[in-house]
């Protein structure tokens, strides 16, 4: 700025003195020279006002310049800002979409996980059951083998082994042998279900009628037969027949028996006389000869139970073991079907069902065959 206000200065006219063209008469040269310095105090003080404003208006100028030029970098820095802010804004968008796209693929790998561990416990507990199951039926299907081979061997229909068959026996001619033979809860329906292919014989001088509610229920179980009581085959028969043939007075012992038939672990032995098998139980618990441990009431025992491999005996009247005989009947039976071993008609099938269901009726009525 002071450069250009020198260069100003510089191109600016020299002011000289005024000279009149003509002088008035009486003039003097001293009143010349007066004017002269006048003229010469007014242009110095002219040229400074001069100047004055010269930097007045140059210093404005380069405010006005400054300030506009202030204004630019303002505008340019606040555009800047606003990209930067949008820039932010957008990189924050992202940095949620992420966080939530990670957080939902954690949430989905967890949960995918946790069904896998489910979904592999689940087969490993199925497959455990399973396995389970089918050692129970190779253990059974053994026993029964080999209680047919030996019925097949020693007992004819004509000529049967009457030592095999103690029931055969008349109460005063009954021999027990040593080492008292064990029955499974399953022998007692070996000999008519052991036999798929021969049909039970009918009734005789006794109408019959499928009822077809109890009828749909049987043929919905034997598409997929199972032993879990949950079905409306077998919950109707817990109900209206297995609780009720085996709701004894004991209650304790009662459950203990339903237990150990749905388990197929009950073993029924004749008792001997001039035996008495040692037990960790109380004589209060196990009854004795002359009293049932079921109905606790007195009574002649000529059976005793075992709950599983516990070793303990109970003692249980013949009306006991009639119901407890019928209920084994009907689960060997239907195990049997469940096993592909029955191979008949569906209605032979039922009908067989229905006559075991009558069994267990009859035995909760208290009509047991007199040889118990």
């Amino acid at each position: 700025s002071q450069a250009n206000f020198e260069e100003d200065s510089q191109k600016q006219p020299a002011v000289g003195h005024w000279k009149p063209l003509m002088p008035s008469k009486g003039s003097r040269e001293e009143p010349e020279t007066g004017c002269q310095d006048a003229g010469g105090v007014d242009e110095t003080q002219s040229t400074e006002q001069l100047n004055v404003s010269r930097l007045r208006s140059s210093s404005v100028e380069i405010r006005e310049k400054g300030s506009e030029f202030l204004k630019e970098e303002l505008h340019k820095a606040q555009k800047e800002l606003k990209l930067k802010d949008k820039e932010c804004e957008r990189l924050s968008k992202v940095r949620e979409q992420l966080e939530q796209e990670l957080e939902e693929l954690t949430a989905s790998l967890f949960e995918e996980a946790h069904k896998m561990v489910r979904e592999a416990n689940t087969k490993q507990a199925a497959s455990e059951k399973q396995l389970r199951e089918a050692r129970g039926k190779i253990d059974m299907l053994q026993a029964e083998v080999t209680a047919l081979k030996t019925l097949v061997i020693t007992s004819t229909p004509s000529s049967p082994n009457r030592e095999l068959h103690p029931q055969l026996q008349s109460p005063s001619k009954t021999v027990f042998r040593k080492g008292h033979g064990r029955n499974k809860s399953t022998s007692s329906a070996v000999v008519s279900a052991a036999s798929p292919n021969v049909t039970p014989e009918p009734v005789s001088h006794e109408c019959k009628e499928v009822d077809s509610i109890l009828f749909a229920e049987f043929q919905a179980w034997k598409e997929s037969p199972t032993l879990d009581k949950s079905c409306s085959f077998l919950d109707r028969i817990y109900r209206e027949d297995v609780g009720p043939c085996l709701d004894f007075t004991k209650q304790e012992l009662s459950e203990l028996v339903r237990v150990a038939v749905e388990q197929n672990t009950l073993t029924i032995e004749p008792v001997a006389s001039q035996t008495l098998p040692v037990v960790k139980v109380s004589a209060e618990e196990r009854g004795g000869p002359k009293k049932c441990a079921l109905s606790g009431l007195p009574r002649t025992c000529k059976h005793r139970i075992m709950l599983g491999d516990s070793g303990n005996y109970y003692y249980i009247s013949p009306s006991c073991r009639a119901r407890i005989t019928a209920v084994c009947n009907f689960f060997t039976y239907i195990r049997y079907i469940q096993q592909g071993l029955v191979r008949q008609d569906v209605e032979l099938m039922y009908w067989e069902v229905m006559r075991l269901r009558r069994e267990m009726s009859l035995a909760k009525l208290g009509f047991y065959p007199s040889e118990m």
